[in-house]
């Protein structure tokens, strides 16, 4: 690390002013200009969201340009607050100065076609080549404890701030407030892991394995995957559901008030504008928090804490409790013989309200689920407000919620069953048979991923009691669809999964639990490479085992998509037989080879 380029970093970053961010920001109106920008934030909030986002648009950038491009756009900011308010470079919108800034670089070959493209394409451009891969940049190395802990007493923003570069880099989808909410945690564990070394009972080493860091940037890129895929109109869906649940006291207006406000954020957040991202993060915390007697009574603890750590705290809150003369059904929006005009005369509204109202009345169902039901209501009214339709046409549609509930909630169950019944890594293999027919075009190592995290979440929800099994299993399951039709945008996969990720975000997990063998997949053929065993196959670490033996599954499968389960049991026995027999000869090799 150059620490002649990192002491600027002093300069950067004070962790201490950015928990709370002052007064004046959010009492003055929205601006978007850079210098009422950097007069609201203050210099080393500026500086720090600056950083960010650099790091996330040039995520191969040395920490040294990076810096730079902070230093060019925050003497621009200044000018602009100071003086110039009324220059050019001073009214342009913030992207575009921070596009500039990155275009006027020199060796940045990998941004030349973007840098070529005009507003608001070139934004589009720049997004496109965020990499969230683990793989693009090294991981991050568990530093030598006391050579931290030396560097941490000498330069303690320096350290904080070369650590918000290189977690910006390596989750360019990650929002602002999170990555500063990170960086005061690992300034925290800094502090705790570099106590006096007086202590006999403390072990720094040990400390250090402990990082703080959060794959929040999993579902803050899955959210702005819905709003590229399905619009604004989806995720404000979503998001309505989800805040009902969250906050059932609250009323129609104040919800749709925070929906708004939160779909703005989002859009602000996706597209990499991290000081508007910010200030829409601030400004809702302060209106939840100042009207929390509307809100809830489930988050006064919560708004005591600091800024940047009061929005992890309410979204992992409890939900509100339902108030007490809350009607247990909403047959109003059926019954009410004025439903077809107030659906003809504000049809989103009219179904904003009826799926506010459902939300409050379930929390034992997911936000996906929800936004199936309000799917069914709107078809149901489409169909039922039609001229000459039958008198009881809208009772049938209850009959129909109730089979899908029913459906919902027999399959998550079933899951269960199968994963108490069998445990981990079988509940996995039955997860890659389907999905290896589903999808045979991933490869092993993505098949083995996607399966894991789905039994993780086996393991993490069927535990749960039947009323928060739903939103856990669903809402969990939901990030991980989101993944793979993340993959299947930049590398496609086949024509169900393209249906499934395009179609409905509401039907989506539905869409994908149907999908069947892809019939247009061609097997691949019997080689002499295809099934080679070797003596590693004797290992006693079982996990390496399990993987081993979870790699030829999928192979199997791809080799022979309709193998039957009585097939595959008889190979898994044969293969299991040979295994016991070589592992005991002298040379295992020869006899894998033999076999």
């Amino acid at each position: 690390m150059n620490w002649r380029t990192i002491i600027y970093v002093i300069l950067l970053v004070s962790l201490t002013v950015v928990k709370a961010l002052p007064r004046s920001y959010r009492d003055m109106e929205e601006k978007n200009s850079i210098g009422q920008r950097f007069s609201q934030l203050q210099e080393n909030n500026f500086k720090a969201i600056a950083m960010i986002m650099f790091a996330q648009y040039v995520q191969g950038g040395t920490f040294g340009k990076a810096v730079k491009m902070v230093e060019d756009v925050t003497d621009l900011a200044k000018r602009c607050a100071a003086a110039a308010r009324d220059s050019p470079d001073c009214l342009k919108p913030l992207d575009r100065i921070f596009l500039d800034t990155i275009c006027q670089e020199e060796n940045l070959p990998r941004f030349t076609d973007c840098c070529a493209k005009k507003d608001p394409e070139r934004n589009d451009c720049f997004l496109s080549l965020k990499n969230s891969s683990r793989g693009l940049i090294s991981p991050f190395e568990r530093p030598d404890a006391e050579a931290a802990c030396k560097n941490h007493s000498q330069h303690p923003h320096a350290v904080t701030g070369y650590f918000i570069y290189e977690v910006s880099r390596r989750h360019p989808f990650l929002y602002a407030p999170t990555i500063l909410s990170v960086a005061i945690r690992h300034e925290e564990m800094m502090k705790n892991c570099c106590r006096s070394a007086g202590d006999p009972t403390h072990n720094p080493e040990e400390c250090f394995r402990r990082q703080p860091v959060k794959e929040d940037g999993l579902r803050q890129e899955h959210t702005c995957g819905i709003l590229k895929k399905f619009g604004e109109r989806t995720l404000k869906a979503l998001k309505l559901a989800q805040i009902s649940q969250k906050f059932p006291k609250a009323d129609f207006v104040t919800v749709n008030k925070l929906v708004l406000d939160i779909a703005q954020m989002h859009k602000d957040c996706c597209r990499g504008d991290m000081l508007d991202c910010m200030h829409d993060r601030e400004e809702i915390l302060h209106y939840v928090c100042t009207n929390q007697d509307i809100i809830s009574s489930k988050i006064k603890k919560c708004c005591e804490k600091p800024l940047l750590q009061r929005s992890e705290c309410i979204i992992n809150a409890e939900n509100d409790d339902k108030p007490a003369d809350l009607s247990p059904h909403v047959r109003e929006f059926i019954e009410d013989k004025g439903v077809c005009e107030r659906f003809a005369q504000e049809k989103d509204t009219h179904l904003a309200r009826f799926l506010y109202e459902y939300s409050r009345r379930h929390p034992e169902f997911s936000a996906q689920m929800l936004l199936r039901i309000g799917k069914g209501y709107e078809d149901l009214l489409k169909e039922c407000c039609k001229p000459g339709a039958p008198g009881d046409c809208c009772r049938r549609g209850e009959e129909e919620l109730k089979k899908h509930i029913y459906e919902t909630e027999t399959v998550m169950k079933t899951s269960c069953d199968i994963y108490k019944e069998k445990g981990d890594y079988y509940f996995q293999n039955e997860l890659l048979m389907s999905f290896t027919k589903k999808m045979p075009q991933l490869t092993s190592a993505e098949l083995i991923k996607f399966t894991k995290q789905m039994t993780t979440i086996g393991s993490k929800c069927c535990q749960l009691s039947q009323d928060k099994l739903l939103p856990c299993a669903e809402e969990n399951l939901d990030l991980v669809l989101g993944e793979i039709c993340r993959r299947h945008l930049s590398d496609p996969i086949n024509p169900g999964v393209c249906h499934c990720c395009s179609s409905s975000y509401a039907l989506r997990r539905p869409c994908m639990g149907k999908l069947e063998i892809d019939e247009n997949y061609v097997p691949l053929s019997l080689t002499p490479g295809l099934f080679t065993f070797h003596e590693d196959l004797c290992t006693t670490e079982e996990e390496k085992l399990q993987h081993k033996k979870q790699e030829m599954l999928i192979t199997l499968i791809k080799y022979k998509p309709q193998i039957t389960q009585e097939q595959l049991t008889s190979v898994t026995a044969a293969f299991t037989a040979m295994r016991e027999q070589c592992c005991k000869e002298e040379n295992p090799e020869a006899c894998f080879v033999k076999e």
